[in-house]
């Protein structure tokens, strides 16, 4: 006896959805999303306006890998559609850090004092705005626009030094929207 789990996203007007092999490409009016999707009894096919996503094996594991897949080809469409945007905050105490994007990175310059420049990679077709003490990433992907937010947040990570003391550094107010 053969068991078969399986979930529908609608795709909404304007957004269309192309599979070639185990790739799935979405494209909308903000740009286009691509992603490689794993090997292991997961299949998934374009009917019309309605992703079918379809598990043939029906246990606790791959319940989780459809739905880690169904809510990852929601934000793809929700990414091409409206996009997503992450706020952080930049603390400081004593040292003003100055804060800029240079090409493809952020750059932290006078933490906590130090006089090498501290550097972030911005991943992918990410957009971050410094204004003030406040940073803003956006972009389509959110996978990229949250590593991008990681470096950001390792780069200025204290390591020497007390944390509850030394509160410096730049921080996620407001992700995933």
């Amino acid at each position: 006896m053969k068991w078969e789990e399986a979930a529908e996203i609608d795709i909404p007007e304007g957004v269309t959805a192309n599979q070639a092999g185990t790739v799935i490409t979405v494209k909308g009016p903000k740009g286009e999303v691509k992603r490689n999707l794993p090997d292991n009894y997961l299949r998934i096919s374009i009917e019309g306006s309605k992703i079918k996503i379809t598990m043939s094996k029906k246990n606790r594991r791959n319940n989780g890998i459809l739905g880690t897949w169904t809510s990852e080809l929601k934000s793809m469409i929700n990414g091409v559609t409206s996009g997503f945007e992450y706020h952080m905050k930049i603390d400081y105490t004593h040292f003003p850090m100055r804060v800029s994007v240079r090409g493809n990175a952020v750059v932290v310059e006078n933490f906590l004092g130090e006089r090498s420049a501290r550097i972030a990679n911005i991943i992918g077709n990410t957009k971050v705005n410094v204004k003030g003490d406040r940073l803003t990433i956006e972009g389509i992907d959110k996978r990229e626009i949250g590593e991008t937010s990681a470096n950001i947040e390792r780069a200025t990570k204290i390591r020497r030094f007390d944390p509850r003391i030394f509160q410096d550094g730049i921080y996620l107010l407001k992700g995933g929207e």
